[in-house]
C-alpha cells in the first residue's frame, strides 16, 4: 500500500497482546490509524500500545476477557469515545482446542472454545455493527482457519468454531453489503505466534491429526504474513471483496 491507507480511521483488533493480533496493531497503526489493542493480557495489551506510542502512531488497550458481555460493551464504547466512531474491526482472539476427537471432548474444551472463538466475535461484531451502520460504512475481518476449510487441522471443538465462523462471515456479507459493510476472513496455515497445543499424547485425535498436518502443510508463515491479508482485506484497495475466507497458508488449502 501507498501512504496512509488507514489515516484517521479507527479499528479494533482484538487478541492484539501477541502473534497475529499484535503484527496487526502495528501494521494499522503504521497505516495511520487510531488502534484499540483489546487483549486478556494487561501486560501485552499495554506493551503494544506502547510499542505503537514509540512508532508515533495512536493506540489505547482494554483489557478483559471477550467471553465476558461487559468487556464487549467496554471495548466498542471505549473506541467510540476515543476515537469517535469504529470503521474497522478485526476479530483475532481465539484459542486451540487440545485437538481432542469429539468422543473425547469433554464439556470444558468445547464451551471455552465456541464461547471464545465464535460468540465473542458474534458479540463484538452486533456491538459495533449500529456504529459502522450509522457511518454507512465498516470493514470487518475475522481470523478463520485452515480448519475452518478442512476436518483435519485440529480438534473438533476448534474445527466446528472456525467452520461457524466462515458461515457467519458469509452471512454478514449478505445482510449488509446493501449498508457499506464488508466482511471477510483470513485462514492462517501454520504461523509463527508462540501458541502452544496443549494435546494429550494418548488422545485419539492429536494421533489423527498430527499425522495429517505434517503431511500435507507448507511452510510456517510468519504473523507479519498474516497481518498483512488482514490490512488488504480491511483496505479500500479491496472494497468489492466481501464473504470472502482467504486461505494464507502456503497452498495448504490447495492440496
Amino acid at each position: 500500500m501507498n501512504g496512509k491507507a488507514f489515516e484517521k480511521s479507527t479499528v479494533i483488533v482484538t487478541g492484539a497482546g501477541s502473534g497475529i493480533g499484535r503484527a496487526a496493531a502495528v501494521k494499522f497503526a503504521a497505516e495511520g490509524a487510531n488502534v484499540l489493542v483489546a487483549d486478556l493480557n494487561a501486560e501485552s495489551a499495554k506493551e503494544v500500545v506502547a510499542a505503537i506510542e514509540a512508532a508515533g502512531g495512536t493506540a489505547l488497550a482494554v483489557v478483559g476477557d471477550l467471553s465476558d458481555q461487559q468487556t464487549i460493551d467496554r471495548v466498542a464504547e471505549a473506541a467510540v469515545d476515543t476515537f469517535g466512531g469504529i470503521d474497522v474491526l478485526v476479530n483475532n482472539a481465539g484459542v486451540m482446542d487440545r485437538m481432542s476427537a469429539l468422543g473425547e471432548t469433554d464439556d470444558a474444551e468445547w464451551e471455552r472454545v465456541i464461547g471464545v472463538n465464535l460468540t465473542a466475535p458474534f458479540r463484538l461484531t452486533r456491538a459495533v455493527l449500529p456504529h459502522m451502520l450509522a457511518a454507512g460504512r465498516g470493514a470487518i475481518v475475522f481470523t478463520a482457519s485452515e480448519a475452518g476449510l478442512r476436518g483435519g487441522a485440529a480438534g473438533a471443538a476448534y474445527t466446528a468454531s472456525k467452520h461457524a465462523v466462515v458461515g457467519l462471515v458469509k452471512n454478514l456479507a449478505v445482510m449488509y453489503r446493501g449498508k457499506g459493510i464488508r466482511a471477510n476472513a483470513i485462514a492462517p496455515g501454520p504461523t509463527l505466534t508462540g501458541i502452544q497445543v496443549d494435546a494429550r499424547s494418548d488422545a485419539h485425535g492429536p494421533t489423527v491429526v498430527g499425522g495429517l498436518i505434517s503431511a500435507t502443510m507448507g511452510r510456517m508463515a510468519t504473523a507479519e504474513e498474516q497481518a498483512a491479508a488482514i490490512a488488504f482485506l480491511a483496505s479500500p484497495a479491496a472494497g468489492d471483496i466481501n464473504g470472502v475466507v482467504l486461505p494464507v497458508d502456503d497452498g495448504w488449502s490447495a492440496v
